[in-house]
C-alpha cells in the first residue's frame, strides 16, 4: 500500500512538475521588436519590422489553442547600452518572451550573451554576425535570413565565377563590416584572387568622395560595398558621379534591401550586384506577403525587405513553436523550433540547424535598368541562385558549443 502511495505521489510530482515547466508566462507571449526606428535602418527594419511581427501574430490566430500574442518594440539608436537596457527591462519588469530582429551586430552580440540562459528567446533575424552560430553561439538563439559568412563567401564565389578577381573593399568599421571584408577575403584569397586594398568608414557616413577615389584608382575589378543601409545607399549614389561603373569597374553590395535600391532609384543603381536571401516578386507566395505587407497602415505602399520578410517568419515559427509545447520560455520553444524542416512561404525549402542557423537558398541580383522595370518595384533579375547547403558555413566549422 505504501509502494502505491508513493507511485502515486510521484506521477502527481511529475505532473505538476511538467504543468509548471510548459506554460505560458502571464497568459500572453510578448515578443518584442527591437531595431533602428530612426536611423540609418529604419527603412530596411523600423516600423515595417513591427508591422511585420504584427503580421505573424494575426496569421498565427491563437495557434488554435487561444493563445494571446502581444506585440512590443522599442528603439535601439544602433548602440549596444541602449539595445542592452531595453531587453533588460523587458526581461525583468515587462514580460517579454522573445526578442526579434535586432540590426547591428554589436547590439546583437550583446544581446544574444544577455539572454543566454535566460527564459527569452532570441529571434536574431536582422544581426548579421555569423559569431551567432559560431564562438557566442547560444541554446536560446535562432538566426534568420543572412550572415558574414554567407554574405562574404557566397558573394565572392558569385562574383568570382563571373571573372571578378581583383577586389577592393569600403568597408563600415564595425563588427558587420569587419566580418564581411573578413570572410570575403578568406575566399578571394583561397580561390585565386587578390584584395587591392581596403577603406573603413564610420557608421552613418555621408561623404564616400575620399573613400570611392581610391577604389577607382585602384583599379579593382570588383569594389565590394561591406556596409549597409543609408551608408551603402550613399555610396552607390556618389559613386555614380564619380562614373565608376561606367569606367569597367563593377560594384558589389553585401547587404543591400529593396528599400535601399528605392531610395537611390534604378537610375543610379543599375547594374549593381546584390545578395539576398529575399525577394518579394519571386513567386506568387511572396508577392501575395509582400501586397498585404504594402497595405499595412503605416508602410505606405512599400513593398518589404529581406529584414522584414525575416521578422514574420521567425516570429511565425516560434509561435507555432510556443503552441506545440505549450510554453513561450525558450528551453521549450528553441528546441522546437529546431525541428523544424520544410517549405517557409518567404524562404523557400527552410532547415533549422542545432547551432541556430536557418538554413535556406540565396540568389545573386542584379539591378535592373530602368528601361527594364515594368511595374513598382520591379528592379531585380536574378543572375544565379546558392543552393541552401552552399549559401552557410558547414555546421561542424563554426566552432559553436552546441553541436556535438
Amino acid at each position: 500500500m505504501k509502494v502505491c502511495r508513493f507511485g502515486l505521489a510521484l506521477a502527481l510530482s511529475c505532473a505538476v512538475s511538467g504543468a509548471a515547466r510548459a506554460e505560458i508566462s502571464d497568459n500572453v507571449v510578448r515578443v518584442g521588436v527591437l531595431n533602428d526606428i530612426s536611423g540609418i535602418f529604419q527603412d530596411t527594419n523600423g516600423m515595417g519590422s513591427v508591422e511585420a511581427a504584427r503580421m505573424a501574430a494575426e496569421d498565427f490566430n491563437g495557434g488554435g489553442k487561444g493563445i494571446k500574442v502581444e506585440i512590443v518594440y522599442a528603439d535601439h539608436q544602433n548602440k549596444a547600452d541602449v539595445g542592452s537596457a531595453i531587453v533588460r527591462k523587458w526581461l525583468d519588469v515587462d514580460g517579454v518572451d522573445a526578442v526579434v530582429d535586432v540590426p547591428n551586430s554589436a547590439v546583437g552580440l550583446t544581446i544574444n550573451s544577455l539572454l543566454r540562459d535566460s527564459r527569452m528567446t532570441f529571434l536574431a533575424s536582422s544581426t548579421a554576425s555569423s559569431d551567432l552560430t559560431g564562438k557566442a553561439c547560444s541554446p536560446n538563439t535562432i538566426q534568420w535570413v543572412n550572415d558574414a559568412w554567407a554574405t562574404g563567401n557566397s558573394t565572392a564565389a558569385a562574383m568570382m565565377a563571373r571573372g571578378g578577381k581583383e577586389w577592393y573593399f569600403i568597408t563600415v568599421n564595425f563588427a558587420l563590416g569587419q566580418g564581411i571584408e573578413a570572410e570575403a577575403t578568406n575566399y578571394i584569397e583561397k580561390h585565386g584572387g587578390k584584395v587591392l586594398g581596403s577603406a573603413k568608414h564610420p557608421l552613418n557616413t555621408a561623404d564616400f568622395a575620399s573613400l570611392l577615389l581610391q577604389a577607382q584608382n585602384s583599379k579593382a575589378k570588383v569594389i565590394g560595398l561591406a556596409n549597409a543601409g543609408g551608408d551603402t545607399v550613399n555610396a552607390v549614389k556618389q559613386a555614380a558621379e564619380f562614373g565608376l561603373q561606367q569606367s569597367g569597374q563593377t560594384m558589389v553590395a553585401f547587404l543591400l534591401f529593396i528599400n535601399d535600391v528605392h531610395g537611390m532609384g534604378l537610375k543610379v543603381g543599375q547594374g549593381l550586384q546584390l545578395f539576398e536571401a529575399f525577394y518579394w516578386d519571386m513567386d506568387d507566395d511572396t508577392r501575395a506577403f509582400a501586397k498585404r505587407f504594402a497595405a499595412r497602415p503605416g508602410v505606405n505602399g512599400k513593398m518589404p525587405s529581406g529584414n522584414q520578410a525575416g521578422v514574420y517568419a521567425s516570429t511565425l515559427a516560434y509561435l507555432n513553436a510556443v503552441a506545440a509545447t505549450g510554453s513561450d520560455h525558450a528551453k521549450d520553444a528553441v528546441p522546437q523550433m529546431k525541428k523544424f524542416k520544410g517549405k517557409d512561404k518567404l524562404f523557400g525549402d527552410v532547415t533549422i540547424r542545432q547551432d541556430g542557423r536557418v538554413i535556406h537558398p540565396m540568389y545573386l541580383f542584379e539591378v535592373k535598368k530602368p528601361g527594364e522595370s515594368k511595374y513598382p518595384y520591379d528592379y531585380y533579375k536574378l543572375v544565379s541562385t546558392i543552393p541552401a547547403d552552399q549559401a552557410f558555413r558547414p555546421l561542424a566549422d563554426g566552432g559553436c558549443s552546441l553541436v556535438k
